[in-house]
């Protein structure tokens, strides 16, 4: 690992570490610290949401004309900024505004960092990069989560400002930290080149419409939606209103079950890498569908089976363990494909298009889920159930689009050519293809 990706894992790690001390307590807090409402509350975590989907058409574009490096400090700047506002916020006013900066911030540098990924990288180290952002991020959050819980206390304000403050401290060292990166800009990232010409769709690589005409990459955006939507999208919502109204499990479980979550990802991660990284990642993928179908099944019992109270919490539990071990093995998949995609002139724009995609299940995937799983929990587990499947059809689907190298990165042959340096404030522009 050079010197730059070395402090683009650093500064992800921090923000991470920030973001922890929040993210659990932001409904609280607005709800209930600040005596806005339920409904407040709602509106502001909808307001988050929609902040990251208007902003992330465009940001994509951005980097690929300015480079990531300004991009990702900017988001960062923005990002500080919000959790500096809302750690004040006593009014609704205040409280959508520090909301629109936090969901505009966060959403344009999770592209911008995957891109300085993929400049940092080559298709025989970029499995291993997003691996050890994927871990570095559940650890910052999860010792963040666990800090940020000593500090908190419902009948302080003030101890909530302290963490919204942390925050956005740690958003100021990732900014900070970024700035100090010399950033290659590739002369030309390795199989890019094989990677347009191997899909004849691709008339040109720019531009949304060309990436629509990329068939693999429509059909990676509709795997990563699927994936999404039926883990992610229903962590704090379908899944916890499922099991606290369901399957009777205690509130209490619901921050263990989470826990045992992030232990998974963090214990698996690099056992997980050895295992698949020189394996078809479209079979990868695809056996995550299975791992999260028997999940599913795991979580049915907990809330539709006659066990005991202590048999349904442990099989809850494992649900969200057995999702963890699943996000181990789409870290070094998912991520590093998209970039491997990406013509080398539009690496951000895919990188966008596929965080946009993310974000549209994250933000449909409560308003699906919480109502089913609270409601209609038969349904709700059965139709969970037929979306992990699916993620098994959908990859092996997507394996049979892509070139030998694409879906089994490690038949490339090794390059010295990784990158050149040019000024981050002018980079070159790419080869056309």
């Amino acid at each position: 690992m050079g010197a730059a990706m070395r402090r683009i894992q650093a500064g992800n790690a921090l923000s991470a570490f920030g973001l922890g001390f929040t993210v659990p307590y932001l409904y609280v807090y607005v709800a209930q610290v600040r005596g806005l409402g339920a409904s407040t509350a709602g509106a502001v975590l909808a307001v988050f949401a929609m902040a990251a989907l208007v902003v992330l058409p465009f940001t994509g574009r951005v980097i690929d004309r300015r480079g990531p490096l300004s991009v990702l400090i900017t988001g960062a700047v923005l990002a500080s900024s919000g959790a500096s506002v809302m750690g004040l916020a006593a009014n609704v006013e205040t409280a959508v505004l520090a909301a629109v900066l936090l969901g505009a911030g966060t959403a344009v540098m999770q592209p911008a960092l995957a891109t300085m990924i993929v400049w940092c990288s080559t298709p025989s180290t970029r499995t291993r990069a997003f691996a050890t952002q994927f871990f570095l991020a559940n650890l910052g959050l999860g010792v963040g989560g666990l800090i940020g819980g000593q500090i908190v206390d419902e009948d302080r304000a003030g101890s909530f400002t302290l963490l919204f403050s942390v925050e956005a401290l740690m958003f100021l060292v990732l900014a900070g930290t970024a700035a100090t990166v010399r950033l290659p800009r590739p002369a030309s990232i390795p199989g890019a080149a094989a990677n347009t010409s191997a899909d004849r769709s691709v008339k040109n690589p720019g531009g949304p419409r060309a990436m629509l005409r990329h068939r693999a990459m429509v059909q990676l955006c509709v795997l990563g939606f699927v994936l999404f939507f039926a883990c992610y999208g229903q962590f704090e919502s379908g899944l916890a209103a499922y099991g606290t109204e369901a399957a009777g499990i205690d509130p209490a479980a619901l921050g263990v079950a989470l826990a045992a979550n992030t232990a998974v990802i963090v214990v698996a991660q690099f056992v997980v890498l050895r295992l698949v990284e020189r394996r078809r990642r479209s079979r990868v993928i695809a056996a995550v569908g299975l791992i999260w179908t028997v999940a599913w099944l795991m979580a049915g019992y907990a809330g539709l089976g006659h066990g005991s109270a202590t048999m349904a919490t442990a099989a809850f539990i494992s649900t969200y363990a057995l999702f963890g071990l699943g996000e181990a093995m789409l870290s070094p998949t998912v991520a590093p494909l998209v970039a491997d995609l990406a013509p080398v002139s539009a690496v951000g724009q895919y990188n966008s298009a596929f965080a946009l995609v993310k974000q549209l299940a994250l933000a449909l995937g409560p308003a699906v889920g919480g109502p089913m799983g609270a409601a209609l929990p038969g349904p709700y587990i059965v139709t969970f159930v037929l979306f992990s499947l699916g993620i098994t059809v959908l990859a092996l689907r997507l394996g049979r689009r892509l070139t030998p190298v694409q879906d089994q990165p490690s038949l490339a042959p090794a390059s010295r050519l990784v990158a050149r340096h040019t000024p981050e404030t002018a980079p070159e522009p790419a080869a056309a293809h």
